[in-house]
């Protein structure tokens, strides 16, 4: 009776950390006020130093592509065409920073910012115009949910 009882506190706990470590798809994505997402994406912290790859990778993130940041000045070809993101984690929130990374346009709707992590929604011309139109079956976000979080944490050290 105590093994039986001591199994299932075991498995409970098992089956808790798994839930709490399961990645939100990006169609379940909780947000709030439209704006921010409170909850991270992955149930745990990014990695900064895996941020900074995203950031200035062009296979990656590229972030730098339209932003300037001066903490990585190793990195050529900065943007100019979103805003500087030196300081970017003191002017918003981390839950305000992952919308924003997720579906910038939930806070800005001109934006030309990609909306790294949401798959549904997009206008696509379609093979009828270039008989290259993404799989809506396999169809995935342009970060993962770890890249997302990394990317995330290392902006949140972008204080000056």
């Amino acid at each position: 009776m105590k093994l039986k009882a001591v199994t299932g506190l075991v498995f409970a706990g098992l089956a808790y950390a798994g839930i709490a470590g399961a990645e939100v798809a990006p169609g379940d994505v909780v947000w709030t006020d439209n704006v921010a997402i409170a909850e991270s994406l992955t149930g745990a912290p990014g990695n900064a130093a895996d941020g900074v790859a995203v950031v200035s990778s062009r296979a990656q993130g590229n972030c730098v592509a339209c932003h300037e940041i001066s903490a990585l000045p190793n990195v050529q070809f900065q943007g100019n065409i979103g805003p500087s993101l030196d300081g970017v984690g003191s002017r918003w929130s981390e839950a305000e920073l992952r919308g924003i990374l997720v579906d910038a346009k939930h806070m800005f709707p001109d934006t030309r910012m990609p909306a790294f992590y949401r798959t549904t929604g997009f206008i696509r011309p379609g093979d009828g115009f270039t008989a290259r139109a993404a799989n809506p079956e396999t169809f995935g976000p342009l970060l993962t949910a770890q890249q997302l979080e990394d990317t995330l944490a290392y902006l949140m050290t972008l204080t000056d």
